[in-house]
């Protein structure tokens, strides 16, 4: 049986999490709204309705605002990842490189859809504060190493193309893959999200297969 020192304890935590989910809630709506420079956290904190304090207990420093921010966005329900546990088993499952071109292509459009806003701002923050460039640089590496376990796929299945090594395929796809290239692309090119997927899928099948 549940004591009621134990209740208090769960009802603590429940507030502590509902707090901090407004705190990155409100964060998020005033980093994309006005920048990242021009966001202070006394604002965030007028926002959410707490006190300054409270956002450095709950959360951290305005960099790590801006990571619990993009962490959020892509946890919410429905938001893809890029090499999701589902996406790695349909890349195992796949029977051509081809297919599994055409999965990791899919994926990447819509995370970089899903992503595209918040990742601007993480862009833009990175010039001017080193802790946010550290943590974009770190989120670079992590998206080369997943790519990097789908060109080990390809190889599996036979389709790499000769000559090219996993590594260079790997830069390969984070390069075509990049969010940057997307906003390019679709941002200020004014490419629809579906023609962007269908470019970035015909120019990894040339490029590797």
């Amino acid at each position: 049986m549940d004591t009621g020192e134990s209740g208090a304890v769960r009802r603590r935590a429940a507030q502590a999490a509902s707090t901090r989910a407004e705190i990155v809630m409100a964060a998020g709506r005033l980093m994309l709204e006005r920048g990242y420079v021009g966001t202070s956290v006394a604002a965030i904190a007028a926002e959410a309705g707490v006190v300054v304090q409270t956002i450095y207990n709950s959360v951290g420093s305005k960099a790590e605002l801006l990571a619990a921010v993009l962490d959020r966005v892509a946890a919410e329900p429905g938001a893809p990842a890029l090499l999701s546990g589902a996406t790695r088993e349909r890349i195992a499952e796949a029977r051509t490189a081809t297919e599994v071109i055409r999965i990791l292509a899919r994926s990447s459009a819509l995370v970089n859809e899903r992503t595209s806003g918040i990742l601007r701002i993480v862009s833009e923050a990175a010039v001017v504060d080193p802790d946010v460039g550290e943590f974009e640089q770190k989120r670079d590496a992590a998206r080369l190493h997943g790519f990097g376990e789908v060109a080990a796929a390809l190889r599996e299945k036979r389709g790499l193309r000769g000559g090219i090594s996993d590594h260079e395929a790997a830069a390969t796809m984070w390069a075509l893959a990049h969010p940057h290239t997307f906003r390019t692309l679709v941002l200020s090119l004014g490419w629809s999200t579906e023609a962007y997927l269908n470019w970035l899928e015909k120019s990894l099948l040339a490029s590797l297969l």
